[in-house]
């Protein structure tokens, strides 16, 4: 269907060497985007974009380190020289630090939010200047069940992912006059490689569990559907939105 079709689009996945990004930007090349594969690790991405050329697919690698950002310009200036203005941002980029409020160190503080939200920030300010002359573009942030809800020892990530919600909100008012939507997704709990040990965790398995409607851990293979509608036509007339993608999770008490 024309409406969720990005054949002709560029689109740039921060942190997709693995995970929830690599996912985003295997559906995103599925529906018929060139992707721009973007993390620290040039080996890993080289990686993912030969798995995603043996399928057939358009794909690019740009290593740089999303929160230096210098190199966040430089990077966006090379994308948009050798490979086309880019039509689709999604800010996937993120990690995640644990450990209680009166213990947490300074620098995981700075750490989490430099990951989480400055580079947002970089990334999103050095696409968008290219976007508005040109008067289009999708931005997507992810967010974060997190974005709503707060738990403890985790208090930097919730903080940095309620900050991203109200982001895409500020872009979404600022950028629509140029035709361009900012919207973001909230994840729920995700069977990803960085939550292995949580995964392995029986205890906590099963509050996830509990706690879900849906009963079960997300694969993030579903949340490739919400990236498709909001970087597609489809959603032109949708700006400013959190989509949750968390199993119900955050419907319910």
């Amino acid at each position: 269907m024309s409406l969720f079709s990005l054949e002709g689009k560029i689109a740039l996945v921060t942190g997709s060497g693995q995970g929830i990004g690599l996912a985003l930007a295997e559906g995103l090349s599925e529906a018929g985007a060139h992707v721009v594969l973007n993390g620290r690790d040039k080996a890993k991405l080289e990686r993912a974009r030969e798995a995603l050329a043996g399928a057939g697919r358009k794909a690019s690698v740009a290593a740089f380190d999303v929160t230096d950002q210098k190199a966040v310009e430089a990077g966006i200036a090379a994308i948009e020289t050798e490979i086309g203005p880019i039509d689709i941002l999604i800010n996937n980029a993120g990690m995640q630090k644990r450990a209680p409020i009166t213990e947490f160190p300074v620098e995981g503080w700075h750490e989490v939010i430099n990951t989480n939200l400055h580079s947002v920030f970089y990334v999103t300010q050095a696409v968008t200047k290219r976007m508005v002359p040109r008067k289009r573009g999708k931005i997507i942030n992810i967010g974060s069940v997190m974005s709503e809800l707060g738990r403890a020892t985790i208090i930097p990530y919730t903080a940095s992912k309620g900050a991203v919600k109200m982001m895409t909100r500020g872009l979404a008012a600022e950028l629509g006059k140029y035709n361009i939507q900012a919207n973001a997704i909230g994840p729920g709990y995700f069977a990803t490689e960085i939550n292995a040990a949580l995964i392995a965790d029986e205890a906590f398995s099963s509050w996830v569990s509990s706690r879900t409607p849906a009963g079960r851990w997300g694969e993030t293979k579903e949340l490739v559907g919400a990236a498709i509608f909001l970087s597609a036509p489809a959603s032109d007339y949708v700006n400013g939105h959190l989509l949750m993608v968390d199993g119900g999770l955050t419907a319910v008490v």
